[in-house]
């Protein structure tokens, strides 16, 4: 992985940790159910912008690589892997 990419993932995921933690205390204090559901989306939302980085830098390091090695089924199946999971 990008260095510069790493430290954008471990930044983000360090936010979520957070949010869900906040979660956690909500519940505990049982506040209001909007107000969890906010969030809860924010939360998502953090997680989907983890998601874009490391796809971003998967296609520019590993299938770019692969591409020039002359894998390029392999590039295409993982490329294909992710689009499935991101349709779920």
């Amino acid at each position: 992985m990008l260095h510069t990419n790493k430290k954008k993932v471990i930044r983000l995921l360090k936010i979520v940790e957070g949010q869900v933690r906040g979660l956690q205390e909500m519940i505990n204090a049982e506040k209001y159910c909007v107000d969890i559901i906010t969030q809860t989306s924010a939360a998502k939302q953090a997680l989907s912008g983890i998601e874009n980085t490391l796809l971003e830098n998967h296609l520019n390091t590993c299938v770019l690589h692969q591409i020039k090695a002359n894998q390029t089924s392999k590039a295409i199946g993982e490329i294909m892997k992710i689009y499935k999971l991101k349709r779920k």
